[in-house]
């Protein structure tokens, strides 16, 4: 089993898009393959997980609009 890797942002912190962030299927009500939110858009850390088989952090980010996205660390910068 992989060790955990610790989280490098924190719930309540601004960040950034560091990519355009893609419906990988799992927003329901935007089609797959869509740009859900574009690179530099800033959002707010809502709540930090761990994806329980690749333990790696995965941030729930709110991006206005009633949008909350997953995004992985490489996703996402400091703003």
């Amino acid at each position: 089993m992989t060790e955990p890797r610790v989280p490098k942002y924190r719930s309540g912190q601004r960040v950034k898009a560091a990519v355009n962030l893609i419906n990988d299927g799992s927003v329901a009500t935007a089609p797959p393959d869509r740009i859900l939110v574009g690179a530099g858009a800033i959002g707010e850390i809502v709540r930090v997980a761990m994806h329980t088989e690749a333990s790696v952090p995965i941030y729930l980010v709110d991006f206005g609009e009633r949008l909350v996205v997953g995004c992985l660390e490489e996703e996402i910068t400091v703003f």
